[in-house]
């Protein structure tokens, strides 16, 4: 079995984690995020790669790209742009991956349903930063329940 691969999609404004609204996104800051991340992926055995931001466009060109590279899942915190990600939507139809929508907030709570989260295989919100991991493990089984073709 091949290591499985999954991309972490990091939103508009979430690069100024610890300092944006820390009553809502906390204190840790992106890179303190990413070392977590990134110790999950050790500890579980998968690979993980990170990318940010604030381009809707950005973001459909390295989703693509994920795709010529084997990836297998993408994780992402759309933030704004699950407002009206339309084009990212699309996008994320016409690609085999599997999609898990995660955000830090209990976005419902706040007012700010997510329109891509009708193509996500699930979505994690309302856990703070362990959206995140929860988000990666979800990712993860997905994965192992999948067959690789």
């Amino acid at each position: 079995m091949t290591t499985p691969s999954i991309l972490l999609i990091q939103g508009p404004n979430l690069s100024y984690l610890g300092k944006r609204q820390p009553e809502i996104y906390g204190t840790t800051t992106a890179a303190e995020l990413d070392q977590i991340c990134l110790a999950h992926a050790q500890s579980r055995g998968y690979q993980l790669d990170i990318f940010y931001t604030h381009s809707e466009s950005a973001a459909i060109e390295r989703i693509y790209a994920a795709e010529n590279e084997g990836v297998q899942g993408i994780v992402m915190n759309p933030a704004s742009f699950s407002r009206n990600g339309y084009a990212i939507a699309s996008c994320l139809r016409a690609v085999p991956m599997r999609y898990v929508e995660i955000h830090i907030s209990n976005i419902e709570a706040r007012g700010f349903p997510s329109m891509l989260a009708a193509v996500a295989d699930g979505v994690v919100y309302g856990f703070g930063l362990r959206s995140y991991t929860i988000g990666l493990d979800a990712m993860l089984g997905l994965l192992q329940d999948t067959p690789t073709p």
